[in-house]
């Protein structure tokens, strides 16, 4: 499997915008192909990439449940369904995991799906995960190892505590994080002197950074453009690369 960069934090936070600078930071450095992966129920990773989802694997997930076609095996299935939902683009493809709909269990899909992310991995030097602000999804659904986390936070008390719950059970679950950054994003002027003292830099295996607010990106989302495609002279471009720079092999 290639070298995975998982993004986390709570909501409204910046971290999907994030995670695509990462993936238009890395196409620049060459690294390539890239696998994006929306590991975040509320999916919204291919409108930052400027891409159209046609199916989820969540969709797969319900299908398997109500019982798929005589004659066809669940892993033969799966490994169809994983294909169709490969949305491929320049340097880089991505895959949407959606949400299951209704009650019960999704462990044998789930399984399932696990086994070909894998497999599927295995052909990208680089990952991105897209994840929602806990990380059972990433244990559930995509992988137990990643080489770096990006937990992202927004300057607020609230921000930092969701930070710290998310650095917590990393070390709850059965997960193999190498590296770990904080990067405290939408920053106006600078962090207050309390905000910093919780975030605490010795829970940060590599560093803790900050991205400056950016009026360019809410002009984007105004209009619906891609903010992975933000201009070369954006705050908060700059400072991602920057840190994008430093923490990636």
């Amino acid at each position: 499997m290639g070298y995975t960069i998982a993004f986390a934090g709570k909501g409204g936070t910046g971290k999907t915008t994030l995670a695509g600078l990462m993936i238009r930071y890395l196409l620049k450095a060459r690294k390539k192909p890239i696998l994006a992966v929306d590991a975040d129920s509320n999916s919204n990773l291919n409108e930052v990439l400027g891409l159209e989802v046609e199916t989820t694997l969540g969709e797969a997930r319900e299908e398997m449940k109500r019982g798929i076609a005589s004659g066809m095996t669940k892993d033969i299935f799966m490994e169809m369904k994983v294909e169709e939902a490969l949305v491929e683009s320049e340097g880089f493809d991505l895959i949407v995991m959606g949400r299951p709909e209704g009650p019960g269990c999704y462990c044998a899909a789930n399984n399932l799906l696990s086994q070909y992310i894998q497999r599927l991995s295995k052909n990208y030097p680089y990952i991105v995960i897209d994840n929602e602000a806990g990380m059972e999804h990433i244990s559930r659904l995509t992988t137990k190892e990643i080489d770096l986390l990006v937990i992202v936070s927004d300057p607020t008390r609230r921000g930092i505590q969701a930070a710290k719950r998310i650095h917590e059970l990393t070390r709850e679950l059965t997960l193999r994080v190498d590296d770990e950054v904080l990067i405290v994003n939408q920053v106006e002027n600078s962090v207050e002197t309390s905000l910093v003292d919780q975030i605490g830099e010795k829970a940060w295996t590599k560093l803790t950074a900050i991205v400056p607010k950016d009026t360019k990106i809410s002009e984007f989302d105004m209009r619906g453009e891609p903010t992975m495609y933000l201009p070369e002279d954006s705050p908060a471009l700059k400072a991602a690369f920057s840190i994008y720079e430093e923490i990636v092999p």
